[in-house]
């Protein structure tokens, strides 16, 4: 097998991810924008947690994405949301060929074919556990087995065109599986490995969790999510997925760990550094906004290069270039 060291054609594949390596201000290619995709084809469900985010279909897609790829809009990043189909214990739906992930991917290719697509790669929306791998019998994560599944819903949905897959479970060693199994399938100089590295067990997801419908039903995540504030675990975290083969590091929440995202550059400064404003961050500044505590335009373009927001059509308008 050709070594992880060597593979670098992943991170420059893509028009967009090209503009990703340069240093610079904040543009429009610097937006990577959410969405959620439910099986329910005509679906446009309003998420009560997110205010002026949706639920869609896939035939209700380009209702969405017409408007903001005229604008300008360069990216998006897909997560799943099953809402008829049933789910399991082994999240056997995260991959299926008729399931919202795979079909928006094809969909986006086709109609789309500039734009650049990204699949969050995690069991939770699809387990009926909501844990984000495979569980031992005492509920505890198998992570050896979740690394597996999690590699082969990777490979799946880059072989349906996705340009990049982001393992967003936080299982040690996924990033390593996931570029072996890139490597083996000829996929690895077309495909962009985006790495959850410094990923905090945070209260900021709380409306994330409605809109993907992806709360554990036990326990919490604390045991493989970052504890808060841990420092050290996250640069341990960032250097060991650059050493796997990550071609992205991604900081997530943002605004809480600006000093999180400080390290990531210093530790990997010859990789693109992205970072999630998270569901609780865009909460906050909107319901703040919307109390007349700041101007919405002022205080997004502050905290605001790949930037992972809900505020991307708003910014879509705000930015120049």
């Amino acid at each position: 097998m050709t070594d992880i060291s060597s593979i670098l054609q992943g991170g420059y594949h893509h028009p967009t991810i090209r503009e990703w390596q340069s240093e610079r201000v904040l543009r429009k290619s610097s937006l990577m924008y959410p969405i959620f995709v439910s099986d329910v084809p005509d679906a446009e469900e309003e998420i009560s947690t997110l205010p002026g985010q949706k639920r869609w279909g896939v035939n209700t897609l380009p209702k969405l994405l017409s408007p903001l790829v005229k604008k300008g809009l360069k990216s998006v990043i897909i997560f799943g949301v099953p809402v008829k189909t049933p789910k399991d214990a082994t999240g056997s739906i995260a991959d299926d060929p008729n399931g919202p992930v795979i079909q928006t991917v094809k969909l986006i290719r086709h109609e789309y074919p500039d734009l650049f697509v990204a699949c969050d790669v995690c069991l939770c929306e699809y387990t009926d556990h909501g844990h984000c791998g495979w569980l031992n019998q005492d509920g505890t994560l198998d992570n050896i087995a979740s690394v597996k599944r999690l590699a082969e819903v990777a490979i799946n949905y880059a072989k349906a065109g996705a340009h990049c897959v982001a393992p967003s479970d936080m299982m040690d060693g996924r990033i390593k599986a996931i570029k072996e199994s890139l490597i083996r399938e000829g996929l690895s100089n077309k495909v962009t490995l985006m790495s959850y590295s410094a990923k905090f067990a945070s209260a900021f997801y709380g409306p994330f969790r409605d809109a993907a419908n992806s709360a554990p039903t036990f326990g919490n995540r604390k045991c493989y999510q970052l504890p808060p504030n841990s420092r050290g675990l996250a640069r341990r975290a960032i250097i060991r997925d650059l050493g796997e083969g990550a071609d992205i590091i991604m900081v997530k929440p943002g605004l809480p760990y600006l000093d999180i995202l400080r390290d990531a550059k210093e530790l990997s400064p010859n990789v693109p550094i992205a970072v999630y404003q998270v569901s609780g961050e865009f909460a906050m500044i909107y319901r703040a906004a919307e109390a007349g505590v700041f101007d919405l335009k002022v205080a997004v373009l502050e905290s605001a290069n790949l930037i992972l927001t809900y505020y991307t059509p708003q910014l879509l308008d705000w930015l120049e270039n």
